[in-house]
């Protein structure tokens, strides 16, 4: 007879030292000196870098004896190359004995894989998630990283993880580790008031998907005991992450329109940056699936589209907008794991909406009511995609296993080809 594991019963949590508040980021080279640090380097991209804003905290450093240097040539959706090109940027011009990511989570995620690869061997492709890459951990403790976002949605700043596009094989996918959770975040949601709305809206879809997809997460006690060496950050959902995930979702139903439609409501700019920590704290622990998963590919392969308010980028479909784009159809295929979450999500987001004749389309049409009032495109259909690209785009997807495996159902290539034929149009 085949003995079956006990059920697991215990979870983790971590999350960096949080610092939050109007005027957070003037402290930060405090902070560094309370680190030890003594030389930083500032990672940033070229947009961020013309605010002025990374040299005004480089320079308020060396009142603090933390001397400080700015790189202002991270990508915006970052790639292998670019990050590499950082990476060796940076080996060149050290060393360093801490970091400060200023920017969105492009900034953070190559100020990660910077902080990866001065601190451990080999080359960056060995640590990417396994199959697209060789799934190493890190052997090196790494620096101090101080991660102070400038936009609100990627969480960035709170999780153990760096999402990188691997251009050789069309694909995005990440580097996952506890190490890479940075030491410190600083949110200074003064800091977001510029964010023009349509980068609003894309970030604020990731924040809502980094809640929804923890809160309707594989729960931890789904799986069968773990020994301690092969615990992950991403255990599933659990007491602590679900706490974090329904108050973002309350903090976004009444700051998210209101933060792409007035972006001088300075209030709102604070909830929805509230939003985003708390969001980063759930997901950073229990974990994202569907939508996230499906999002790599869309952004991966994407030919011609340019949204608004990116002035000057190349073809690209922002993180958030590619999250959104088949969570609501993700939603409603997941439905049936978990009708009680979802519903307490739907009346999170929309406590006013009527109740459908299909319980399953109550949370989708939430979500789709809301992606019409702030812009975001309707479906996959409108950033360029047709039927013949679903195979492809299923491909891509299957890749990000260690986010599927998150997912309170068991997906297969046929569902997912389901989501995204289902998510051409959305409206």
């Amino acid at each position: 007879m085949t003995e079956i594991a006990p059920a697991e019963s215990i979870f983790t949590y971590g999350a960096p030292t949080l610092k939050f508040g109007d005027g957070a980021s003037d402290e930060i080279g405090y902070d560094l000196a309370q680190l030890g640090a003594r030389r930083a380097l500032v990672i940033t991209d070229a947009g961020v870098a013309a605010t002025g804003l990374p040299q005004r905290i480089a320079d308020q450093m060396a009142g603090f004896g933390v001397e400080a240097t700015v790189y202002d040539g991270a990508r915006i959706e970052p790639t292998d190359a670019s990050m590499q090109a950082a990476i060796d940027w940076a080996r060149a011009h050290g060393p360093w004995d801490a970091f400060v990511a200023v920017g969105g989570g492009s900034s953070i995620d190559t100020a990660k894989a910077v902080n990866l690869m001065l601190s451990n061997p080999g080359e960056l492709l060995d640590y990417v998630n396994a199959p697209v890459g060789g799934g190493a951990a890190p052997v090196n403790v790494l620096h101090p990283l101080v991660a102070v976002p400038t936009t609100t949605g990627t969480g960035a700043e709170s999780t153990t993880v760096c999402v990188l596009d691997v251009l050789a094989q069309r694909v995005k996918s990440g580097i996952s580790h506890a190490r890479l959770r940075p030491t410190l975040a600083v949110v200074d949601p003064l800091l977001t008031l510029t964010q023009p709305a349509g980068v609003t809206a894309s970030a604020g879809m990731d924040i809502l998907c980094h809640a929804l997809e923890s809160y309707t997460a594989r729960p931890y006690t789904a799986v069968p005991r773990k020994q301690p060496e092969q615990r992950v950050p991403y255990c599933g959902s659990n007491p602590v992450s679900d706490m974090w995930s329904e108050r973002a979702l309350g903090l976004l139903a009444s700051s998210f329109r209101r933060a792409v439609l007035h972006g001088d409501d300075v209030e709102a700019r604070r909830e929805m940056a509230l939003a985003a920590t708390f969001a980063g704290l759930g997901f950073g622990n229990a974990g994202v699936h569907i939508p996230h998963a499906n999002a790599y590919p869309i952004a991966g392969q994407v030919r011609d589209f340019r949204p608004a308010d990116y002035p000057d980028a190349e073809a690209m479909v922002p993180h958030g907008m590619a999250v959104a784009l088949t969570a609501p159809e993700a939603f409603r295929f997941t439905f049936e794991a978990s009708p009680q979450r979802h519903r307490r999500a739907a009346q999170l987001l929309e406590p006013d909406a009527d109740p459908p004749s299909d319980a399953a389309a109550l949370l989708p049409e939430v979500l789709v009511r809301l992606m019409r009032d702030i812009g975001i495109p309707d479906g996959i259909g409108a950033v360029g995609f047709g039927s013949n690209d679903v195979d492809d785009l299923v491909d891509g997807a299957v890749k990000q296993q260690r986010l599927l495996a998150t997912a309170p159902r068991k997906v297969t290539p046929d569902d997912l080809g389901t989501i995204f034929r289902r998510s051409m149009s959305l409206w």
